[in-house]
């Protein structure tokens, strides 16, 4: 037993989680917290608001593998933290939020920065903690990191009161996490396994559907043995992106509302979908009844409740992806010792041959599609690319090919505008000896780029490429495709200047409108120690292909 302040512990637990850097805004109600914070040890990037601070601590655990840290003080502080730890949520990345929160007596008054955080939190986190004597505070820090990096990962919220903060208590920190009724570690059931791959060998059409819950389970290797032993198509969902290489013979790219011509075919003549880590969700099916009505469906997933969640008519395997796609691999492999080329395998050469990175819109060179190729190529294999939310997310879904796990930043579940700057800064910090690149909109940039402050002062050096249509590129494009050309609030205009604005932050800023000028911008961008940002001028009339509305089968895809 050691005696400290509720602060003093917060602190002690996160370096005994192993955290060497968390991100955030201080404020009253964290004032202990940072007091503590100062001597610690730990790296505070001092973000420029509390959802870039959360998009910042997401951004590293994707890039990572553990689990971010962020904090905000209480009231606002932690009500604009929100977005971000949703935002995490949906996509199941690990994060721990503190946030401060007004003392224990002034608790449900409508006092000064106060809300009932916990109560709006609880929505968009795998649980709340709300220690109320600082002697609680060493389980709750354990716990929380325990229940994020567990199980089916996602971000945890730790609230505390500010006296809690400044009360001094005997602290225990030997305590073994117990939560009554978690149980993240299910064993898969064998019998499961075995009826699945009796499934797979039997079909003639199977596609393998990798999710981000195969990222997360590190499981790219056995993936692909199994894919090639029975030489099957393998496409991925937006969040699944780069579970395996994507310039493997045996890759399609992402399927879904706009997945790739080819991969998007093929699972709609597949007869059956073998879903890794993957939810089912609707901009993956489209129209599910249709998606689901010619097929079967093999579903395997660490989190039980996905069973029958989207997906009624599936084959479930519930457990540990590692070890229930282990499973799978050696049932297959005991009953076949590998398999040639065949009619299913020829089909998809075909259709990989004819559409794989074929742009169905032609606006010339320096179009939307081609800028995301020429970044592949300038880029190493293990560079990190994020991206911001509509058009721009869809280019890089469809045209930058992964070539390696987390490397591939996006906000897939809840579609968050303004991720792709702070997103990057913390993959910087996480990996800062790779090149990091954001596919920004003009739209999203402008709702985070004073993150571009915590850049020049942090000294964490991304390059931004701005796709700048001066629309919400997406927007107007339902607008022009689906209703009629009736264009309404989707207009940005072409102010501000990105490149100067970038400037005034003392970052390079660069405009170029042309294949030769950005390839020469992007080239110098790589080798500077500050953020360059590149303003892309593209045309507003630039759509996305191909592309399914919503209500329609993938079947229903439009490509002009």
């Amino acid at each position: 037993m050691t005696n400290m302040s509720g602060a003093d512990a917060i602190i002690h637990g996160l370096k005994a989680e192993g955290v060497s850097v968390m991100f955030g805004i201080p404020g009253g109600a964290t004032m202990p917290l940072y007091d503590s914070l100062k001597d610690s040890g730990i790296r505070h990037i001092l973000a420029r608001h509390e959802q870039s601070a959360a998009h910042m601590a997401d951004g590293f655990a994707r890039a990572s593998g553990k689990v971010g840290v962020c904090s905000g003080t209480s009231g606002p502080g932690a009500t604009n933290l929100l977005t971000g730890i949703a935002t995490a949520y949906l996509d199941s990345y690990p994060v721990v939020a503190i946030t401060g929160q007004v003392a224990r007596p002034f608790l449900a008054t409508d006092a000064f920065q106060e809300v009932d955080t916990v109560g709006i939190f609880n929505p968009v986190v795998k649980y709340s903690f709300q220690p109320l004597t600082a002697a609680e505070i060493p389980m709750a820090i354990k716990s929380a990191f325990y229940i994020a990096s567990t199980g089916r990962t996602g971000p945890v919220l730790v609230d505390v009161p500010k006296d809690v903060q400044m009360e001094s208590a005997d602290m225990d920190f030997s305590g073994k996490v117990d939560i009554k009724g978690y149980n993240p570690y299910i064993v898969p059931d064998s019998m499961d396994v075995e009826r699945a791959a009796e499934m797979l060998l039997a079909a003639e059409r199977p596609v393998i559907l990798l999710g981000g819950g195969a990222i997360k389970a590190n499981i790219t290797p056995t993936v692909l043995a199994m894919a090639e032993l029975l030489m099957v198509p393998v496409a991925s969902t937006l969040m699944g992106k780069g579970a395996i290489p994507e310039d493997h013979f045996l890759s399609t790219g992402p399927v879904g509302m706009h997945g790739t011509y080819h991969a998007n075919t093929l699972i709609m003549e597949s007869d059956l979908v073998v879903n890794i880590g993957g939810r089912f969700s609707d901009r993956t099916t489209m129209k599910v009844d249709e998606f689901t009505k010619e097929r079967k469906m093999i579903q395997m997933d660490i989190d039980p409740t996905e069973a029958g969640k989207n997906i009624k008519n599936a084959h479930f395997i519930i457990g540990d992806l590692s070890t229930s796609v282990g499973m799978l691999y050696e049932a297959v492999k005991r009953r076949v010792s590998s398999r040639k080329e065949t009619p299913w395998y020829r089909k998809m050469k075909e259709l990989k041959s004819e559409y794989d990175g074929k742009v169905f819109q032609n606006d010339g060179p320096f179009s939307s599609p081609h800028i995301v190729k020429k970044i592949r190529e300038l880029l190493p294999a293990d560079a990190i690319v994020t991206t911001d939310v509509g058009q721009v997310q869809m280019w890089g879904e469809l045209f930058y090919k992964v070539l390696k796990p987390r490397t591939y930043l996006t906000s897939g579940g809840l579609g968050t505008m303004g991720f792709g700057l702070p997103a990057a800064l913390g993959a910087k910090v996480a990996k800062p000896d790779v090149p990091v690149v954001v596919l920004a909109g003009d739209g999203s940039f402008a709702m985070t780029n004073n993150s571009l402050a915590t850049s020049i002062m942090e000294k964490i050096p991304v390059v931004v490429c701005i796709f700048n249509n001066s629309n919400l590129g997406m927007i107007s494009q339902w607008q022009r495709v689906v209703y009629g050309g009736r264009y309404s609030a989707s207009w940005l205009g072409e102010s501000p200047n990105f490149s100067k604005l970038a400037q005034s932050y003392g970052a390079e800023g660069i405009r170029v409108n042309s294949m030769d000028d950005f390839e020469k911008s992007f080239k110098e961008a790589l080798g500077r120690e500050v953020t360059t940002v590149i303003d892309l001028e593209i045309s507003p009339s630039e759509n996305v292909y191909p592309f399914v509305p919503s209500g329609n089968s993938l079947k229903e895809m439009l490509t002009k």
